[in-house]
């Protein structure tokens, strides 16, 4: 399709109006009806399940391992690429569009979306894990050794630095390019408009929006009843509050009701506010780590991070004869893979709040500032976990007994315990919401047939659907549920990782089009 031909797909387009519901047909009644079936099917058979899905995420890593690595890898050059080509000066919107949100709450929406949950806990734990060989160290390094506290930091900030942020990045910018510049809807199927034709809108595109709303829906259900079950475990931790099935489905309540706030007033009145609230939390939390911490120490580990990122990102990133297979497909592979399941959800939110911004400014903001906030985040919170566990001090020390108390076990050697901590809770759940109420934007996006102003009632359905899948499965299987359900997530990011890159190719092929328009325009 060039860019100056009329779109193939219009937002709404093949949609049912059905009880005051605008919803396209068949993807959102055949994504309700598979959700609908999974969940009947954990719950009965809940061992089944998780044998089955756990069974093939498991074999989707150990077989494609190499995909997912060198999907990972191109996704970073291609972003890095975007950014210095001529092609990164090209307006999402065209010439004239100009952006929606201040840049401060864009970013902050950004982050709030990606990963700011998965920071909270994993900052800490993971390179205590890696330090102490909790399950792998990073290529065999040595544990409790200076080496192996270097190779644990810069592996954690491989985990979370550029590679997961590309891969947002990617999705996102495609979903933006050809919604914005070529008029096409806001889902995943219009990104394929270049390779498919009219076929985008049979059931190929079907296919692609159904699996990537299962995807997002399972995700994020996943994240609030294990995010239930370890912020339950800090309440108990810190306030002897029983840590129950009571207790975490009353906090997937209040979650989920909180959530329902938020989507019903839309990205303006709930998303926005929420994230910024995040972020003046997140920033409170972090210069409290950091001055009682020590200024110097934190310099300090700012540069061993830095440095440890830049020495292991290139023997991490390959895949060939590997000998620390139990660490590498255990970690890296699994996130990849998690990265990639996550990114229908993340790239079309960013997408969505993105309109007006410059390819390189939206590969910047996505790609670079993500990445050294959390060279920051992670210098703070893992290089003082690190510190505490190298030094004896408190219970990492001992390594990683419960990753959902490892932020309160660090922020437990520290001034104001009690103040921090409850932070930190607050911090969590706040994270949760903003998952929770953006996710549900995503898949009323999706389900409606790329349009933004559905009726409410159908944000308000797939929030409140997260919510009782969570809580379903929680109740009725508990972990053994909830894991099978975040093996099916994680199961479908090898399928997706085919996706993405044939999203990156069909990137490449619109813009390339799209600024030998814009150069032809200045020449006549």
């Amino acid at each position: 399709m060039k860019h100056d031909d009329a779109p193939l797909l219009k937002p709404g387009q093949d949609n049912a109006q059905v009880l005051g519901m605008d919803f396209h047909h068949p993807v959102f009644p055949l994504s309700a009806l598979a959700i609908l079936g999974f969940i009947l099917y954990a719950l009965i058979y809940p061992d089944a399940a998780n044998a089955h899905l756990t069974a093939a995420r498991g074999w989707s890593i150990e077989y494609f391992d190499w995909l997912f690595m060198i999907a990972g890898n191109l996704f970073v050059l291609l972003c890095v690429a975007l950014i210095a080509l001529p092609v990164g000066r090209i307006r999402l919107g065209g010439s004239q569009a100009r952006p929606e949100y201040s840049t401060t709450s864009w970013f902050a929406m950004l982050f709030a979306a990606g990963m700011g949950i998965g920071l909270m806990f994993w900052s800490v734990a993971e390179p205590v894990a890696y330090y102490t060989d909790w399950y792998g160290t990073p290529l065999n390094a040595a544990a409790h050794t200076p080496g192996g506290a270097s190779a644990a930091i810069g592996a954690t900030m491989f985990h979370w630095g550029l590679h997961p942020w590309a891969i947002y990045g990617v999705v996102g910018l495609s979903l933006a390019f050809f919604a914005y510049n070529r008029g096409l809807p806001l889902t995943l199927r219009s990104a394929f408009t270049p390779i498919l034709g009219e076929r985008v809108r049979g059931w190929f595109g079907h296919v692609i929006d159904i699996v990537a709303v299962l995807a997002t829906i399972f995700g994020l259900a996943t994240s609030l009843g294990f995010g239930a079950s370890q912020a339950a475990g800090g309440l108990n931790y810190l306030f002897d509050v029983p840590n129950t099935i009571g207790t975490q489905l009353a906090i997937i309540v209040v979650v989920t009701a909180v959530a329902l706030f938020s989507v019903w007033r839309g990205i303006d009145g709930g998303v926005k506010l929420f994230s910024n609230i995040n972020m003046v939390i997140a920033l409170g939390l972090l210069a409290f780590v950091l001055v009682t911490g020590g200024v110097l120490l934190f310099v300090n580990n700012l540069w061993h991070t830095a440095l440890a990122y830049a020495n292991h990102i290139v023997p991490l990133s390959n895949w060939i004869g590997r000998d620390d297979t139990t660490w590498y497909h255990g970690w890296t592979v699994f996130y990849w893979a998690w990265w990639i399941s996550w990114s229908p959800f993340v790239g079309m939110f960013i997408a969505r709040v993105s309109r007006g911004r410059t390819v390189r400014e939206f590969l910047t903001a996505v790609l670079v500032v993500p990445t050294l906030v959390t060279l920051v985040w992670m210098s703070v919170f893992g290089g003082t976990a690190l510190d505490q566990s190298a030094a004896g001090v408190g219970a990492l020390a001992d390594g990683i007994s419960d990753v959902s108390l490892a932020m309160f076990q660090m922020l437990e050697h520290l001034p104001l315990t009690t103040l921090t901590s409850s932070l930190a809770i607050l911090l969590v759940l706040i994270f949760f919401i903003t998952s929770s109420d953006s996710g549900s934007l995503v898949i009323d996006n999706i389900t409606a047939g790329g349009k933004t102003d559905a009726p409410r009632g159908q944000r308000v359905f797939w929030a409140v659907l997260e919510g009782v899948i969570a809580g379903i499965l929680l109740y009725g299987g508990g972990s053994t549920a909830l894991g099978a359900l975040q093996a099916g997530a994680v199961a479908t990011g090898l399928p997706f990782t085919l996706v993405l890159l044939g999203m990156a190719f069909c990137l490449v092929k619109g813009l390339r089009e799209e600024q030998r328009g814009l150069v032809g325009a200045r020449l006549a």
